[in-house]
């Protein structure tokens, strides 16, 4: 009797480890080349071949003052642990300058895992404790967040949420949640 052999890894096997979705947003300085700069640091937290991002956004402020935000949504999948992932994330947001002065302050950079775990449509995990809430509590209700995500994630559903297209179908009904496509 022979053991088969195993066929070799298709190319086409996702990357080991968790997809995530991460949020930027940044209103102080150059946001634009800020949000560049930060998703190339993203990348490096990626396993080969599993990084996505989505266009620029520019957002009006909620719950926040300053100058517009640019906004953006990065998918890929990483080997970090979730609690590891807003490490890796704050160390990012430490390197472009980011002070936390009060909640909702302006910012220099902006990171936020938006959802982890993800599989197809499904949003993955819930946690929380005192560091995270997943899947981002407010992130289901934030059109600066859903605009570039449903570029990213179509059909993806938000655990407890909803369906990403009909969240940001709520969103554009609200004139405070202006939110604008400004780069490819």
């Amino acid at each position: 009797m022979t053991t088969p052999t195993p066929s070799p890894t298709a190319t086409s096997e996702p990357a080991p480890g968790a997809t995530v979705f991460v949020g930027l947003g940044a209103n102080l300085g150059d946001a634009r080349a800020t949000l560049r700069d930060a998703l190339t640091a993203l990348r490096a937290l990626a396993a080969p071949g599993s990084f996505a991002a989505s266009s620029l956004y520019a957002s009006a402020p909620v719950d926040s003052s300053g100058p517009d935000y640019v906004n953006a949504v990065a998918r890929l999948r990483t080997a970090l642990a979730p609690h590891a992932l807003l490490d890796a994330l704050q160390a990012i947001e430490q390197r472009f300058g980011r002070e936390r002065p009060y909640r909702n302050a302006p910012r220099t950079l902006d990171l936020d895992v938006l959802l982890f775990g993800v599989e197809g449509d499904r949003g993955g995990l819930a946690l929380a404790d005192e560091r995270l809430v997943l899947p981002h509590p407010r992130a289901a209700r934030r059109g600066f967040v859903l605009a570039p995500l449903a570029e990213l994630w179509p059909l993806g559903e938000i655990p407890g949420a909803g369906r990403v297209a009909d969240l940001l179908a709520d969103a554009r009904r609200d004139p405070a949640q202006r939110v604008e496509r400004v780069a490819a």
